[in-house]
């Protein structure tokens, strides 16, 4: 059964998260020189093959003692607020331009794109975290993968008239004031508990 409550905090959390991240703007770039349907279908697949990954390995967290999880996903999470409130602005990254508009060669290009840019990323240890706090992968899986489909979409299609009215700053800063939230509340279920 899929939790609507973990699936919206989880949306909110990793949309906030990758909004300034350099997904949009790949997004953005690869949506201005190719045909957007093609583009967002590459990357969806490789976003939803790293909300997997994610996905899988803080269900595995979760046969950890709660308490330690608690510890674990409370620290990171503080972290991750951390890398937020001291990144710099990201340089768009190169793109290579296939040799042609076909559907397989331009989705392919935004598939390996956001599949290499992304491992590792912030938003895919946060999905890990958020896997193994509510211990409902289904609920988690679907608000990380429908968060990150939406950034991509928002980046494809309209990114930058996006960044034009939302300073990137205070996205950032919205971002890692919920991180702050969930490290501080994690970091105190783990003593209280």
């Amino acid at each position: 059964m899929i939790s609507l409550t973990v699936t919206a905090v989880v949306f909110g959390v990793v949309f906030l998260a990758e909004l300034p991240d350099k997904t949009a703007l790949a997004g953005l770039v690869l949506g201005t020189r190719y045909r957007a349907s093609y583009v967002f279908a590459g990357v969806a697949a490789a976003f939803a093959l790293h909300v997997v990954l994610a996905v899988a390995a803080g269900s595995v967290l979760t046969l950890l003692p709660q308490q330690i999880v608690h510890a674990i996903t409370g620290v990171l999470f503080l972290g991750g607020a951390a890398v937020l409130l001291m990144k710099k602005g990201e340089d768009e990254e190169e793109v290579r331009k296939p040799e042609n508009q076909s559907f397989w060669k331009v989705s392919g290009a935004g598939f390996m794109l956001i599949l290499v840019a992304e491992f590792g990323d912030l938003t895919q240890i946060m999905t890990a975290n958020l896997a193994a706090r509510y211990d409902d992968p289904l609920s988690v899986g679907l608000g990380a993968v429908l968060a990150l489909w939406a950034v991509a979409g928002l980046g494809i299609v309209g990114g930058k008239a996006l960044m034009k009215r939302v300073p990137l700053k205070l996205i950032t800063q919205v971002a890692a004031l919920l991180m702050l939230g969930l490290g501080v509340w994690s970091l105190w279920e783990a003593i209280a508990g």
